[in-house]
């Protein structure tokens, strides 16, 4: 009897070159000058943002975690030069995205154009069938994954060293017949698996970005700025590809949920922005600071506190003021999961309805030294 459960074999993917996608954004189009005029914002918004400038140079001087999570459409927005310029001037110390994030801004630095019409392009089964997007990010993980590398760090590195050097696979298998409990035996046996089965080629694999500069994810490697990637299988189309292997994915965003921790366990006094993220932020976070407060209090520390967080969203926040917690079930507001988790991670969460670009550029102007004593 046939098996009607089978799953799907996604070997059998038909991936095309990514050049030859009808791509609907361009680096060029979408990419905001820092140095330009902000963008108008309404006194009691521009408010909110010089306070938020305030706490996060409080944060700095002593030293405490500075963190940007945000969904794609930032690097859709084109605000990569904005974000860069926080990262370099050292006010942002932690990035943490999605996996859509770091897709378009591989993309942009690999060809200098992301985004597809995802009506049509299901349509026709090529949807995130592209073979430069998933092959590539697949390479930097399991290649990142031998250091011990996360998601961030390893596709950081890959699009500013312009690739990456894979070993041989004799000594590969060797490794894994000497130590095949050792931590990394998962990844080299992954790696090995991906060379034999799609014939990946010993030694360099040179990968060149011609916009590197504006790419967050570099950036951000450059300055040793951890950059930390919160996927989910099946969320993203490096799955749509012969390569995928949700060991590769998990094992990098395993990684990098370690490397949050870290970041939030030095969050005191500091500030967390969650910028139009409404599902990946608020869920990642709450899990890691649990985590931490565990951690803390079994080593008979406080919990963490004396953060501020700052949501910023289009929505309206279900017109209630977040300031006074969280509203009533009967509330509708009480469904806004993007305020409602942030509202309940202690410290103190202020909800700014905003462009995400007017936010930021207006941030980075007050956080400039010419403007900190305005």
């Amino acid at each position: 009897m046939k098996n009607s459960h089978a799953p799907l074999d996604l070997k059998k993917i038909k991936v095309l070159p990514l050049a030859q996608r009808k791509s609907l954004t361009t680096i060029q189009e979408i990419l905001v000058d820092p140095d330009q005029p902000t963008p108008p914002c309404p006194a009691e918004m521009l408010a909110r943002i010089r306070d938020c400038a305030a706490r996060i140079r409080a944060a700095r001087a002593r030293d405490a975690s500075v963190i940007l999570m945000f969904g794609a459409h930032l690097v859709k927005n084109g605000l990569h030069a904005v974000v860069n310029r926080l990262v370099e001037q050292g006010f942002i110390t932690h990035l943490a995205t999605n996996g859509a994030g770091i897709i378009h801004d591989w993309e942009l630095s690999f060809l200098g154009k992301t985004a597809e019409s995802v009506r049509d392009n299901v349509a026709t089964g090529t949807f995130g069938t592209w073979d430069e997007t998933g092959r590539n990010i697949h390479l930097a993980l399991m290649s990142g994954a031998l250091h011990g590398q996360g998601f961030g760090q390893s596709l950081g590195r890959f699009i500013e060293e312009g690739g990456t050097t894979l070993p041989l696979a004799a000594n590969l298998e060797k490794d894994l017949c000497a130590a095949p409990t050792h931590a990394l035996a998962p990844a080299r046996a992954e790696l090995l698996r991906a060379m034999v089965a799609h014939k990946l080629p010993e030694g360099r694999i040179a990968v060149e970005h011609l916009h590197k500069a504006t790419s967050l994810l570099a950036t951000a490697f450059r300055h040793n700025v951890p950059f930390t990637v919160h996927p989910g299988i099946g969320y993203d189309i490096f799955t749509n590809h012969p390569m995928f292997r949700g060991a590769v994915i998990g094992r990098a965003a395993d990684t990098d949920f370690r490397v949050l921790g870290g970041s939030i366990e030095r969050l005191e006094g500091g500030v967390v922005m969650s910028v139009g993220s409404a599902i990946m932020a608020p869920q990642v976070f709450e899990k890691s600071l649990s985590c931490v407060n565990n951690l803390r209090l079994q080593a008979g520390r406080p919990i963490l506190q004396g953060h501020t967080i700052y949501v910023v969203d289009l929505q309206d926040g279900g017109n209630w003021d977040w300031t006074k917690g969280e509203p009533p079930k009967d509330n509708a507001a009480y469904y806004l999961r993007f305020c409602k988790s942030f509202s309940r991670m202690g410290g103190t969460m202020q909800y700014a309805q905003c462009d995400n670009g007017v936010f930021l550029q207006n941030l980075l102007q007050h956080l400039q030294p010419t403007a900190r004593t305005s």
